[in-house]
């Protein structure tokens, strides 16, 4: 199911002392934006298990946090828009660095990612973000750690609602602009 046999790009780079996990690791610490962690999630995903979605669209939303237990992000089953919680983006954004937020952004979007691909299990997608991070960034990796362990495991006192919880009908969602970047075209 994983694809990780030898082909060309692995030749390269392990001819040059580099491994996927260097190029991966190192290209999500250095993304600087929404759009360019997602870009190395759909790499990810059509690398480790083949499989690709265009045309997706990132809100950002205030989904609030109820003592200490938030909703990180959600696909509803049919769009093709991916939601992130605006308020535990912002309590990362100022507290912690730019490899654990980088990491917890690439969690959250593979999570939503695999279900916008199809993929309903919430236990399943579980597994398979728990697989591609490792595959992709390596075990150590925070996002790897966060897919295993949770979240708390850097954000001790936040933890995911862990029931179905209502999302209001009155929603505000700012789009992200230039999210779906490699999926867009351009018209002359």
């Amino acid at each position: 199911m994983f694809k990780t046999e030898s082909d060309p790009c692995s030749f390269f780079l392990s001819h040059r002392g580099w491994s996927l996990l260097d190029v991966f690791g190192a290209k999500l610490d250095a993304s600087d934006n929404l759009a360019d962690i997602f870009e190395l999630v759909k790499q990810a995903v059509k690398r480790f298990l083949g499989q690709h979605r265009a045309g997706l669209m990132l809100g950002m939303a205030n989904l609030g946090m109820r003592r200490g237990a938030f909703v990180g992000a959600f696909y509803p089953l049919g769009s093709n828009i991916i939601v992130m919680n605006r308020a535990p983006f912002d309590v990362a954004l100022r507290t912690t660095d730019r490899k654990v937020l980088n990491a917890y952004c690439f969690h959250l979007l593979l999570h939503e990612y695999l279900h916008a691909l199809g993929y309903v299990s919430e236990e399943e997608v579980r597994d398979l973000v728990h697989r591609v991070c490792s595959l992709a960034l390596g075990k150590d990796s925070p996002a790897t750690v966060m897919a295993e362990r949770g979240i708390a495991f850097y954000f001790p006192k936040v933890t995911y609602f862990s029931q179905n919880v209502p999302i209001p009908r009155d929603l505000q969602i700012e789009l992200i602009k230039d999210f779906d970047k490699s999926s867009a075209g351009y018209i002359d």
